[in-house]
């Protein structure tokens, strides 16, 4: 008895804390349905009559799909190749630990704790030698260093596969790189999903590298895009807060779609071993 009462309210608590969290979505949500007076005289009340004008005037006014592709292919390329290199990077370092390895994942620890804006002014100096300022590869070449991240979490899960698995596979001959590809890799499939999951959100919802790294408007991500509604003087709250719901609700479904293997990639490494 005591033990459910105490179970209902856990649950009470868990669906106030939960819709605290809620209201800022609501806000932003509705605000896109008002026009700015509505906004300013009933701030939290859904409008008797939406008003659809902020989305039209947003896609007339602003290429969506031209910076919906872009944000797509930086984050598609940035993920890919973050969470690859992420992968070889941990390999050798849980399954041949030695002294160089040991050095090799110290010096990515003191790399992983450097503050991003400590770096952007060599960075910005190196990509403007390489010509890569304004350029969408070159956003993908600034996502790198996120490899560090995905070389840590990774190495967590690889440490609970064993390694009978492939010292037969050693034995008969296979090379590291077949080893890696095609046992130790799909092994790690809970891992990399998780992992994905970590540098989609962040790369997708990234403001500071596009903005000081990319000028052209045709090569704009999303994010950017947000902050055109923002002058020097004056904001356009229902542009801003419809922009923003257009940033958020690809992340939101891509969220829910990964919910479920964001929860096994984190627990099957704690169970396992």
């Amino acid at each position: 008895m005591k033990k459910n009462k105490k179970n209902y309210l856990l649950s009470i608590i868990m669906i106030f804390v939960a819709v605290l969290f809620l209201i800022p979505f609501y806000y932003i949500l509705v605000s896109t349905f008002k026009t700015q007076q509505q906004m300013t005289q009933n701030p939290l009340s859904f409008p008797m009559e939406p008003y659809f004008g902020n989305y039209e005037r947003v896609l007339e006014t602003t290429p969506i799909l031209q910076s919906f592709l872009n944000t797509l292919f930086v984050t598609v390329g940035g993920v890919t190749l973050t969470v690859l290199l992420g992968a070889m990077a941990a390999f050798p370092i849980v399954f041949n630990s030695n002294k160089t390895n040991n050095i090799i994942r110290i010096f990515l620890l003191g790399g992983f704790m450097v503050p991003a804006q400590a770096s952007i002014i060599p960075l910005y100096l190196l990509m403007s030698r390489v010509n890569m300022i304004d350029s969408l590869t070159g956003l993908i070449i600034l996502t790198l260093p996120g490899s560090i991240f995905c070389s840590f979490m990774i190495q967590g899960y690889m440490k609970s596969i064993p390694i009978d698995l492939f010292e037969s596979a050693y034995l008969d001959g296979a090379s590291v790189w077949q080893v890696f590809w095609k046992i130790v890799f799909p092994l790690l499939q809970p891992i990399l999903i998780t992992t994905a999951t970590f540098q989609t959100m962040w790369i997708w919802n990234d403001f500071m590298t596009p903005n000081i790294f990319i000028n052209s408007e045709s090569k704009k991500t999303l994010v950017l895009q947000v902050y055109s509604a923002i002058s020097e003087f004056t904001v356009d709250w229902p542009a801003f807060m419809t922009l923003s719901v257009m940033v958020i609700i690809p992340m939101v479904f891509f969220f829910i779609f990964a919910q479920k293997y964001l929860v096994k990639g984190l627990t099957s490494g704690a169970v396992k071993g």
